[in-house]
């Protein structure tokens, strides 16, 4: 025999194609992220070694124009020789020029970036540098040595021509720098449209795949509801059905019980009574002592045994809640278990009289009959208390006791068979269209309370207290 099979777990799990949803956008992210990390670092990496390189060569460079100028201004007047200022004098003037374009064209090839056609032109550099200087060397060698004429020609040709040469070094070099900044810019622009455009284009993605992803959640999720909504109808239905059959049950006990408890009354106790008559009759035909005392002694069982079976009688169905009501049957009944059980119970009722008709009051006997019975066999109580309160239009009754108490959150993790007290005990005061609530804690003993609307036609003000 095939085991039944789970309704529930025939709903399709949107968890798998979630999973796979997510890790998908996660994917993407994670790519995308590595992809401008690493584009951030390639502009960092070009505005570290590029474009500041390049702005530091060009300020050597435009110091080295500067130099050049102020150089072609002292040759100028060396040439020309102006006034009565020697021309072994201008030496203090070309060393200090000299050692500072030296400087500059050192520290221009230290931050210089290396591209095409670059490099001849800083050998050049280097190489006519050179060559000025030992140019200048000579002619100031020339003048100190009294020759100025022929040092002074020097000066006009030689000196002047390499100055030339490095000025139009120096500017080319200028010129291909500010060309080799503006190819930068255009690099870092394009990058910046590239990464602006795959910021969209990830954006877009992500857009879709969420979309996508929302959209099967969406539908996946209304499948699901659906499904679930027709299992809730079918456990509706079947808890309907379930506590139809349920009240079925309570009222065939109800009916076994009354029915037990008129034979019991009327069947075994008109047999054990006509016993007892026929023990009497035996008793006056006389006999002898012995068995006198036997007779006695077999009445004796007999009236014990007719007791007995009248309270049980009572017990299964009161004759007194037919007969005066509600308030008189409890006021019995708690007299009856606090004797039989060993535990004193004490009852109050305040407001007013209940009227209940004897087939729904019954239901409220029910209740505490199967309350006090329950503080017996768990709660360890060594006092319990019943009561009646009538208030508006509304009946209360509370079970009160001192026992040890329990976790109510507990209450579903006990074995069912001892729950189906509780159980009955709610499906009685629904029907009553009333409500049932048990307040415990542990150590704290328990109480359980029953609420149900009173009849319309209700008695008089009362007050009983038994205790």
């Amino acid at each position: 025999m095939k085991p039944p099979t789970d309704p529930v777990r025939q709903i399709p799990s949107p968890a798998r194609r979630l999973w796979l949803g997510l890790c998908v956008i996660l994917s993407t992210f994670g790519v995308f992220a590595v992809y401008t990390a690493r584009k951030i670092e390639w502009l960092e990496n070009v505005e570290a070694n590029v474009v500041e390189r390049n702005r530091k060569s060009s300020l050597q460079l435009e110091r080295l124009d500067n130099d050049t100028y102020l150089l072609a201004i002292s040759i100028r007047d060396m040439a020309l020789g102006h006034g009565n200022y020697p021309l072994r004098d201008w030496k203090p003037v070309f060393t200090r020029l000299r050692n500072d374009m030296e400087n500059a064209v050192q520290l221009e090839g230290r931050y210089a970036v290396s591209a095409t056609g670059t490099s001849g032109l800083r050998a050049r550099l280097h190489g006519d540098l050179a060559a000025l200087s030992a140019t200048a060397d000579r002619v100031f060698r020339l003048a100190a040595s009294g020759h100025s004429a022929q040092a002074r020609a020097m000066v006009e040709t030689t000196l002047e021509n390499q100055r030339a040469s490095l000025t139009a070094i120096v500017t080319r070099l200028l010129v291909m720098n500010d060309q080799a900044q503006a190819q930068v810019a255009r690099r870092i622009n394009r990058v910046y449209a590239s990464v602006r455009r795959d910021i969209l284009l990830v954006t877009g993605l992500l857009f879709l795949l969420s979309l996508a992803t929302g959209l099967y959640v969406f539908e996946a999720s209304r499948h699901a509801f659906g499904r679930m909504q027709r299992l809730a109808e079918q456990l509706d239905h079947q808890s309907m059905r379930l506590r139809e059959l349920s009240w079925k049950l309570i009222d065939l006990q109800e009916q076994t019980l009354r029915q037990v408890a008129r034979d019991l009354h009327d069947e075994f106790g008109q047999i054990l009574t006509a016993i007892g008559l026929l023990l009497t009759r035996a008793e006056r035909l006389g006999a002898s002592p012995a068995l006198r005392q036997d007779l006695e002694t077999a009445q004796s069982v007999v009236q014990e045994t007719l007791q007995k079976v009248r309270d049980q009688s009572q017990m299964f169905r009161p004759a007194v809640l037919d007969d005066f009501g509600l308030e008189q049957t409890l006021v019995w009944f708690v007299r009856q278990f606090s004797r039989q059980a060993g535990i004193p119970v004490t009852y109050r009722a305040e407001g007013r009289e209940s009227g209940f008709p004897p087939e729904e009051a019954i239901h409220l006997y029910r209740i505490v009959q199967e309350a006090l019975n329950n503080v017996v066999r768990h709660a360890r109580a060594s006092r319990a208390a019943v009561l009646l309160r009538a208030a508006g239009e509304e009946l209360v009754i509370e079970i009160a006791d001192d026992g040890s108490g329990f976790d109510p959150r507990r209450l579903a993790e006990r074995p069912m068979r001892e729950g189906l007290g509780l159980i009955a005990m709610r499906e009685r005061a629904e029907h009553l269209k009333g409500t049932l609530t048990v307040e415990s804690a542990p150590g704290r003993g328990t109480t359980v309370r029953v609420t149900v609307p009173l009849p319309q036609s209700a008695a008089a003000p009362v007050a009983a207290k038994v205790g």
